[in-house]
């Protein structure tokens, strides 16, 4: 079974129309980094996606580099800067998707947002 997760920082305390839009750009995002066959198989099972929440910029970064790690695909997603935020900053990590396993030695211990 194959799953995307996609991490968000909670210390921002987005607008949900700015959230929802963000998760979007960081499930869309990781699709361009990930394999075909792997797009098409998570496709067909159901295209499982997890949202999950970090306190800050910090644990997101942490989440970064243990993805890195282990080679999973990830999309880093930063705001335009039109609205809510400075340019630049930093709203949610886009992961996968890739093998439940996988994920969860990155992001199992995460709670739903």
């Amino acid at each position: 079974m194959y799953k995307q997760v996609i991490v968000v920082r909670k210390d921002l305390k987005l607008g949900l129309g700015k959230l929802a839009a963000h998760v979007a750009h960081a499930s869309l995002g990781v699709l361009d980094k990930v394999d075909e066959k792997i797009w098409e198989k998570w496709k067909s099972e159901g295209a499982k996606k997890i949202v999950v929440k970090v306190k800050d910029l910090k644990e997101l970064k942490e989440i970064e580099k243990k993805a890195k790690k282990e080679k999973l695909p990830i999309y880093l997603v930063k705001d335009a800067g039109l609205t809510q935020l400075k340019s630049g900053t930093v709203t949610c990590l886009g992961i996968g998707p890739v093998e439940e396993k996988r994920l969860d030695r990155v992001t199992g211990k995460l709670k739903l947002l």
